[in-house]
């Protein structure tokens, strides 16, 4: 996969959590989860290389947070056009 994208799981018509997908080599799986920010978990591939994070509050989370949680892993903001589909969930 070579772009990012946002993926939103609902139950019951509710948002219940959203993984922001990173750029990775096809079948690249997690090997380790640590917490980023709260409401946000950030998965690593075996080289340490960050793969995805996981918003576990999506209510909560603002794009100000997953900026942030992106500068901090030296990738680029994530477009306010990736992150509206949260906000209208």
């Amino acid at each position: 996969m070579r772009e990012s994208y946002l993926e939103i799981t609902f139950r019951h018509g509710r948002s219940m959590a959203a993984y922001y997908y990173l750029p990775r080599r096809p079948g690249q799986r997690a090997h380790r989860t640590v917490q980023a920010a709260p409401g946000v978990m950030v998965d690593y591939g075996r080289g340490g290389r960050p793969i995805g994070v996981e918003i576990t509050a999506p209510g909560k989370v603002t794009l100000s947070v997953m900026n942030e949680v992106l500068a901090g892993l030296g990738l680029k903001e994530m477009p306010e056009s990736d992150f509206a589909p949260l906000l209208a969930a």
